[in-house]
């Protein structure tokens, strides 16, 4: 080896070792390790160049120069030198810049791999010690021992470096796909799929559309359903199926899941990026589409076109023969995104072998896309429902666990009244989680009910149970509910937890208010699922998304305020004030400890733009902040302003019960009895939150007692919350009793209505008018009948009240007749009721009769109700006929009902029987010598 070779050799370690000190030197809050491997390098750069100037001016002809020669031989202690610093370099560089990540030896290294270079240095850094020393004999005997040592430990050294590169290959390809698409639908799939009650939905697997489809003789599966059947767990059985029974090499198997919360992300690019995403991860070794993209955008810091994903996912299919594609919710789309994803998908089967499957509801647009394609209804089997049913029965009261019967009475009632809809099924059997006895089980699945209004049925009947918490556990539940419906992504548990953590006027965050996860899913009456993989926080169901969003009006009006100000306090934190960060790791870090951050400086705009109508002074009104409504006021903000929700300041303050804030409004001119906003005045806000002290400031302050709005007035307001001491003071103040309008009439009506029999008393005895004609109840005994108590029936009767009074659907005899309440009927007919006066539905026999009572039947025909008294829909024969209660019409028929009589509505008894279906009522009828005038029986 000539001087030259040996010099270029060390020139080549000189290089080596300057470029990776500057690495190492670049990381910030290193390792001792990486102080180490700093130091180590530094030591060696100074030998070798020392070393390089000997060589440089020795003699080669001399024994020292043959020695040191040794030294640059292959594989000998030089080259082990570089490939220890190679490994270093490739560890902490990606393609020749720094990783952003300053952990990278703390993250990539173990402490053995350290070892192994640094012990490579330490045995060079000897050699060159020795050669220094000018002395050959020692430095050839050293690199002998070397050879020896490095000859035997070369294949572990090389195994760790190829593992090492390994790793480096995979992080590489990571990023990659990570770069073309951040979406996570595996873990989506984790969590669904876990969620499977076992054996349901099999027979979705066993259909023949489903084997056509998976065997190619059809491109398109299209399944559409019902809100609620189970679309997104069928998804996730067909993807979990093709995955474990069907994906290989040469077949691949790509999913997303579209969520109506995500419609900002889920673009087409994005749809299709996540399937070149999955295909790829499938496949490592056919990336280079991928990569292409990478370094034309990654170093402009742009992302690819929609044709660049499309190109490059046309060509990652070429190395797929077959390919199956599973979309779920294309109803949660975009309208023009899905238009547009399904026209790509086409062009991609017309070329490659691409099967697609699709779940939706029935929407019209959707259901023509898939117009020649294969389709399979999805729905819930009453086998599955029931299945699932029994699968949650460890989560049900002890007295349904220890009861058989009680369970298959359980079972069996949901299952017949789900309608084809899981969602319903989980919804009823939520509803029994706090029934501790038989008897309010039994209740409980009496009130449950079926059709189309079914499932708004089931969410009211989770907000009651929410709202019959402790006040702490209700206002809680409302906050998350109001949070995850509002918001314009998914959120994480964490982000939800720091949200309401926030608090009003607070300077930063405090970590002990920081509530936990299980406790807010706890508090919401089965409404809130967590995604254990993805740590998302959702509605358990799109359609709970738009059942709250039908009535944020009434059940939480104040929501997107109350977001808009948590994230713009968040934003103020102490923490942030220090302005932007100067480093991408700062920046993460920020994020990292700040879990709310991303989503409130992203989205803060929005949820403000939602409530821009509100002035500056109502926002500080609504939340109290007393200074800054006066200076708003001092610096000549309108008091009177009329807002969007309370219509004025007054009326927001009023009804927060902020005696403080009404005082300042009051001395700045606000008019105390201006009308608008939800509740009509400040005096009715204040009459309906039970602000006895505030009411009196109001009054004393010239508010109008009898003053209209909403509520009619404030004495009705009051009336209906059964506020006695408020009412006792509003008519103190001269309140008219008898005042008219409302949604209830007048007092007197929303009192009863209400069930408030102390109010009810005390109107009463300041004369309300037991008789005076009200707006949708009619009269008061008409509206005490609703909720069936005999004592509050009791009370306007023992002030006179005309028990024949007619209302907007006939007299309190009709109500109660088809409500059944039999006491409450015995009271009445005691009173003098006319058992055989007509109201709008006819009289109190058909009521009973339609209503299917057939103790209430026989009290009526006993106090010689007229059995074939005709209404406007018939008679009572002909109601229990329609409505298939039997008994009803064995009974009407052995007292003597005519058979044949003929009504407007249902003609006869026969033909209502026949329209329904009700075979055995048919038969009863025709043996009681019913005329089959038209043959229609024939067919039976």
């Amino acid at each position: 080896m000539d001087p030259l070779s040996v010099t270029a050799s060390i020139i080549a370690a000189l290089q080596l070792s300057a470029k990776v000190l500057a690495y190492l030197n670049d990381v910030k809050d290193a390792s001792k390790d990486r102080t180490l491997c700093a130091i180590e390098t530094s030591n060696m750069y100074r030998l070798l160049f020392n070393l390089r100037d000997r060589v440089e001016e020795g003699d080669f002809e001399k024994p020292w120069y043959t020695a040191v020669r040794a030294l640059a031989v292959e594989n000998g202690p030089l080259d082990q030198f570089k490939q220890a610093l190679e490994t270093l370099q490739t560890m902490l560089t990606d393609g020749g810049r720094l990783k952003k990540v300053g952990e990278a030896l703390m993250w990539k290294f173990k402490k053995e791999e350290v070892a192994s270079i640094l012990g490579r240095m330490e045995r060079l850094k000897s050699l060159v010690e020795i050669a220094l020393q000018m002395d050959h004999f020692k430095l050839s005997q050293a690199i002998k021992d070397d050879t020896n040592f490095v000859r035997t430990h070369v294949p572990a050294i090389q195994s760790g470096v190829d593992k090492i590169q390994q790793g480096q290959d995979h992080a590489k390809h990571r990023r990659l796909v990570e770069w073309i698409s951040p979406t996570d639908y595996p873990a989506q799939q984790s969590d669904i799929i876990n969620r499977r009650q076992e054996g349901t939905c099999q027979w979705f697997l066993d259909a023949p559309e489903f084997a056509g489809w998976l065997s190619g003789s059809k491109q398109r599966l299209f399944c559409p359903g019902i809100p609620g059947a189970g679309k997104t767990m069928v998804a996730a059985i067909a993807i979990d199926h093709l995955l474990k029974t069907v994906q290989n090499s040469s077949i691949g198997v790509a999913y997303v899941y579209c969520n109506y919360k995500a419609q900002e992300e889920q673009g087409t690019t994005s749809l299709l990026a996540a399937i070149l995403k999955q295909l790829v991860q499938a496949r490592p070794s056919i990336v280079e589409p991928v990569e292409r993209l990478h370094k034309q955008h990654a170093g402009r810091g742009t992302m690819p076109s929609l044709d660049e994903v499309f190109s490059a996912l046309r060509d990652v299919l070429a190395h797929y023969p077959t390919v199956y594609i599973v979309t779920d919710a294309l109803d949660e789309c975009r309208d023009g995104t899905r238009r547009q994803f399904l026209a790509k998908l086409r062009e991609l089967q017309a070329v490659r072998d691409l099967r697609l499957m699709a779940t939706s509801r029935f929407i019209p647009e959707i259901i023509d896309e898939f117009g020649e394609a294969l389709s399979l209804e999805v729905q819930a089997s009453k086998e599955d429902v029931k299945r699932f049913v029994a699968g949650q029965t460890y989560r049900l009261p002890k007295c349904i666990q220890r009861d058989l019967a009680l369970q298959d009475m359980v079972q069996d009632k949901i299952v017949e009244v789900a309608g084809g809809m899981f969602l319903l099924a989980r919804l009823h059997t939520d509803s029994l989680l706090d029934k501790r006895t038989p008897k309010e089980v039994k209740s409980t699945l009496a009130r449950f009910s079926n059709g189309s209004a079914a499932l708004d049925g089931a969410y009211g009947d989770a907000l009651q149970r929410i709202e019959g918490q402790l006040d702490g556990d209700y206002e809680r539940a409302k906050k998350v509910l109001s949070w995850i419906t509002f918001a314009k992504r998914p959120l994480t548990t964490a982000e939800v937890c720091c949200a309401l953590a926030v608090e009003p006027d607070e300077a930063e965050l405090d970590l002990e208010n920081i509530p936990d996860v299980e406790d807010l899913v706890s508090v919401c009456a089965g409404l809130v699922v967590v995604d254990q993989e993805s740590a998302v926080i959702r509605l358990v169901h799109y359609t709970t998304q738009q059942y709250f969003e039908r009535i944020k009006d009434a059940w939480n009006p104040a929501a997107q305020l109350h977001i808009a100000t948590t994230c713009l306090t968040y934003l103020s934190f102490s923490a942030f004030r220090s302005g932007g960060c100067s480093t991408d790791r700062e920046f993460e870090e920020r994020l990292r400890r700040s879990a709310f951050l991303d989503y409130a400086a992203k989205h803060w705009g929005q949820h403000t733009l939602a409530v821009q109508e509100e002035t500056p002074l109502f926002l500080a009104v609504e939340h109290g902040h007393y200074e800054m409504a006066k200076l708003l006021l001092d610096k000549g903000a309108k008091v009177n302003a009329q807002g969007k929700k309370y219509g004025n300041a007054l009326q927001a303050a009023s009804y927060r019960g902020d005696e403080q804030m009404v005082k300042l409004l009051l001395n700045k001119g606000a008019d105390v009895n201006a009308q608008g906003g939800l509740y009509g005045n400040a005096l009715q806000a204040a009459s309906d939150r039970g602000h006895e002290q505030l009411l009196k400031l109001l009054l004393d302050n010239a508010a109008n007692v009898n003053t209209q709005g909403d509520y009619d007035n404030a004495l009705q307001a009051a009336s209906y919350r059964g506020d006695e001491q408020v009412v006792r003071l509003l008519l103190n103040k001269g309140a008219d009793v008898n005042a008219q309008g409302g949604y209830y009439g007048n007092a007197l009506q929303a009192a009863l209505d209400r069930g408030h029999k102390q109010v009810v008393k005390l109107l009463l005895d300041n004369g309300a008018d037991v008789n005076l004609q009200g707006k949708d109840y009619g009269n008061a005994l008409y509206a005490a009948l609703y909720k069936g108590d005999e004592r509050t029936v009791k009370l306007p009767l023992d002030k006179g009240a005309d028990v024949n009074a007619q209302g907007s659907y006939g007299n309190a005899l009709h109500i109660a007749s088809y409500q059944g309440h039999e006491q409450i009927m015995k009271l009445l007919l005691d009173k003098g009721a006319d058992v055989d006066a007509q109201g709008f539905y006819g009289g109190a026999l058909r009521a009973a009769a339609y209503g299917g009572h057939e103790q209430i039947v026989q009290l009526l025909l006993d106090k010689g109700a007229d059995i074939n008294a005709q209404g406007p829909y018939g008679n009572a024969l002909h109601a229990a006929s329609y409505q298939g209660h039997e008994q009803i019409v064995k009974l009407l028929l052995d007292k003597g009902a005519d058979v044949n009589a003929q009504g407007r509505y249902y003609g006869n008894a026969l033909r209502a029987a026949l329209d329904k279906g009700h075979e055995q009522i048919v038969k009863l009828l025709l043996d009681k010598g019913a005329n089959d005038a038209f043959n229609k029986t024939s067919l039976l």
